[in-house]
């Protein structure tokens, strides 16, 4: 688990920003959950013999209440099983489908490796109520559009459909009597999974398995029409917007609850942990956990992984400086000096003062002085000199540009702002 620090910390803002304007724009709205739910909800939702219940959940009792009985609690391991129950217990679907986003912090305990960690922050979308392909097509084109407004390359789009349960389950029959015939080439994973989930076999990272995942009977010839026509009508929607894909058998997901179109965008720029964001249909998942039955799709990305992309792109945006750095060589001036930066601040410039590190010394040299507000970045110095501020005036002194210092009435503040925020100094 990790601090976050500036200046890191800067650019988990700017990606967020970028979230939040692209969910504005296609009418997604924000849902904040607890982080502790109850881990029958995770046990129902994700599945009994996934990985995320079976190993990597942080989860505990509670103390007991007054009636004797504990709480068996865990730290949410992914967001949607959350946000699914908060819909139903709020009755929140009652006036038709929501679109909802969330960014909130998740818990694995995992082998920690790059862009993967304990403690993790995930993005989210959930379209809820909506059980038409386009739907499926709008949360993978919302994916789509996030990556071109940070500017991530490289990034492809993986689809695959597990169509319904009915045709999974003769598939799944299928697939237990083909990796019983090569039991002897299961690994120790795979033979736990051969009963309790052997599509998941499918996703094994084995080696040594990839050429017997790759034989293995596909789902896609289970599908019956119905199935199949909600797949066709989802590649015709990404084919008329121009995005591409690539139809992968093999992709099932690591949760119980999908069904449908299921995705995933890969990008080899972080090594064998491609996946960097992933997420399907899940139409039984409401019902599933004691809510009214209705259809659901949505999506998730780990923000550190997303990240680490943008650094190994080069994408990583110009750290923000202040516009004014508030020069003081005497204490004194300090009330003058604070209450001009607050109407400043007002106005929409940001402004750092000086401070010292010890009082003792009182605010330190011009000379300092200055060489702290280069180092700053900001454009401009704003230097409250004792003789100027006798006069009821003000220095500005341009440190990005050429230009010579002016001096600006401490009444007329509207033209000093409007000096400080001119394009001359970009």
């Amino acid at each position: 688990m990790n601090d976050i620090l500036p200046p890191e910390s800067a650019l988990w803002e700017w990606l967020e920003e970028k979230v939040r304007a692209v969910m504005h724009q296609w009418s997604y709205r924000n849902v904040r959950t607890p982080v502790l739910e109850h881990t029958g909800l995770f046990v129902r939702g994700l599945g009994e013999v996934t990985d995320i219940v079976e190993k990597e959940m942080y989860s505990f009792e509670d103390r007991a209440d007054k009636q004797g009985d504990a709480d068996h609690l865990s730290l949410r391991p992914e967001g949607t099983a959350g946000v699914v129950r908060a819909v139903s217990e709020h009755s929140y679907l009652y006036d038709g489908g929501k679109r909802l986003y969330y960014m909130a912090p998740m818990f694995r305990r995992e082998r920690p490796q790059r862009g993967r960690y304990r403690q993790f922050h995930q993005v989210g979308a959930e379209a809820l109520g909506f059980a038409g392909p386009e739907v499926d097509a709008e949360m993978i084109l919302l994916a789509h559009e996030l990556w071109q407004q940070i500017g991530l390359k490289d990034v492809t789009l993986q689809l695959n459909s597990l169509g319904q349960p009915e045709e999974r389950q003769r598939h799944r029959e299928a697939l237990i009597a083909y990796f019983q015939a090569n039991e002897d080439q299961l690994d120790e994973d795979a033979k736990r999974r051969l009963h309790s989930n052997p599509l998941r076999i499918l996703d094994t990272k084995n080696p040594a398995m990839q050429e017997l995942a790759t034989q293995a009977p596909k789902l896609m010839e289970y599908l019956g029409d119905a199935s199949l026509k909600h797949f066709e009508q989802v590649q015709a929607i990404l084919q008329a917007q121009g995005v591409k894909w690539q139809i992968n058998p093999r992709l099932v997901r690591g949760l119980d609850y999908y069904n449908l179109t299921v995705f995933e965008f890969v990008s080899e720029a972080l090594g064998s942990q491609g996946t960097i964001c992933g997420g399907g249909r899940y139409d039984y998942l409401i019902e599933q956990i004691g809510g009214k039955a209705a259809p659901a799709v949505g999506w998730a990305f780990g923000v550190e992984r997303v990240l680490e992309l943008v650094k190994e792109q080069q994408l990583v945006p110009a750290a923000k400086s202040p516009s004014v750095y508030a020069i003081v060589p005497d204490a004194a001036a300090l009330p003058q000096a604070m209450a001009l930066l607050t109407a400043l601040r007002r106005m929409g410039v940001a402004a750092q003062l000086h401070t010292s590190a010890d009082s003792a010394q009182g605010m330190g040299s011009f000379k300092s002085q200055f060489k702290r507000a280069d180092a700053s970045g900001a454009a401009w110095a704003l230097v409250f000199g004792t003789d100027e501020l006798a006069r009821g005036e003000v220095a500005l002194k341009p440190l990005r540009h050429a230009g010579e210092q002016v001096l600006y009435a401490l009444s007329n503040i509207d033209a000093l702002a409007a000096r400080i925020q001119s394009p001359i100094a970009q």
